[in-house]
């Protein structure tokens, strides 16, 4: 079960906004967090936060997940104060009409809604057609340029939808930016644990940014850090909900536990400890498959220098990169307790190559 101040943490989280390269209000509560148990605590020069655990232990084993979120970026500002924008990251601009959202300025927060065209209003050929960034705006309410500028608003604010903490049916819970919070969460969690297990390795958990526009913060903490071992810790596709083919990706359900990637961005050795230790400490957990390289902080993790022993486990969420993912907290709290433990198994004389 979730401690609460644990569960705080990730109400915080969630609460907080902090889209791909504006992720420092996040990053100061990551920051705080581990500085209660953590053995030192540091900030890269992109905004990872790099807490560590038993420094000098061997092997070292970096834990990632990223802490940046999808959102939209404001661009350009017309003459009737409408401000237009691109996406931060991958969106479906279907799930963006109608939307509110926050602009966040210099000044504060400023709400808003993302509007477009009525269906009463399109012409034949304009129905059915795909939404373009060209057919949307962001209307704040105001009637001009300079009252939206005087409002807070400039070129380069970034926008986030509102939607928070919801808690649902069961230990089910929906929120804006599951994906990845529950994944920095799980790290940070992780540390803690593994901490009280005294263990032989240096554990290092990294609130990774930037993820969302090219897995650019684990590129360079990776880096940094250069660990022996390495295990990204992300959202992956729940299938559990009406229209996913199972035929076309691995078949997993919310609340059976966090998955453990097999396939080629995974190290042999590593997925099958992360698979004995479930086992071992009847851990629920999931088998996930990817023949080649995943869009995680474990792809850049893997080819890092010379290489790395790296591993994903996955936390199953519904309805991904949309205002309401949900996922089973049972599945993060499953996530953490198998990295601890998988971390406290390691010995200073085993040997990841494969």
């Amino acid at each position: 079960m979730i401690p609460e101040s644990a569960l705080a943490f990730l109400k915080t989280l969630l609460e907080t906004p902090s889209p791909s390269g504006y992720e420092e209000a996040n990053a100061a509560h990551f920051r705080a967090y581990v500085a209660e148990f953590a053995d030192s605590v540091t900030t890269d020069p992109l905004g990872s936060v790099v807490a560590t655990v038993n420094p000098g232990g061997f092997p070292k084993v970096m834990l990632a997940g990223h802490i940046d979120e999808i959102g939209f970026l404001i661009h350009y500002i017309d003459d009737n104060g409408y401000c237009y924008f691109k996406g931060i990251g991958g969106h479906d601009l279907s799930n963006a009409v109608g939307q509110r959202l926050t602009v966040h300025t210099a000044k504060g927060p400023v709400p808003g809604v993302i509007g477009k065209k009525p269906i009463h209003l399109l012409k034949p050929e304009e129905r059915g057609k795909s939404v373009s960034y060209e057919d949307l705006w962001i209307d704040i309410g105001c009637t001009s340029k300079d009252e939206t500028v005087a409002a807070g608003i400039r070129v380069g604010d970034p926008a986030t939808y509102v939607d928070g903490f919801t808690q649902l049916a069961g230990d089910r819970v929906t929120a804006r930016a599951l994906d990845n919070r529950v994944g920095a969460w799980v790290v940070a969690e992780a540390l803690r644990r593994v901490k009280a297990m005294q263990p032989q390795a240096e554990v290092v958990a990294v609130a990774t940014v930037q993820e969302e526009i090219g897995l650019r913060g684990a590129k360079a903490s990776a880096y940094g850090v250069d660990p022996h071992v390495g295990i990204a810790v992300d959202v992956t596709f729940a299938t559990d909900f009406p229209s996913m083919d199972k035929r076309k990706t691995s078949e997993l359900k919310l609340g059976a536990g966090p998955t453990v990637l097999r396939g080629a961005n995974a190290n042999r050795k590593l997925s099958d400890r992360l698979i004995q230790t479930a086992e071992a400490n009847e851990i629920p957990i999931q088998l996930e498959a990817d023949p080649a390289g995943t869009g995680t902080d474990a792809n850049a993790m893997q080819i890092s220098r010379a290489g790395m022993c790296t591993g994903l486990v996955g936390v199953p969420l519904r309805y991904m990169h949309t205002p309401c993912e949900i996922i089973s907290l049972s599945d993060a709290d499953h996530a953490a307790e198998l990295l601890a433990r998988t971390c406290a198994s390691l010995g200073k004389d085993e040997s990841w190559i494969p």
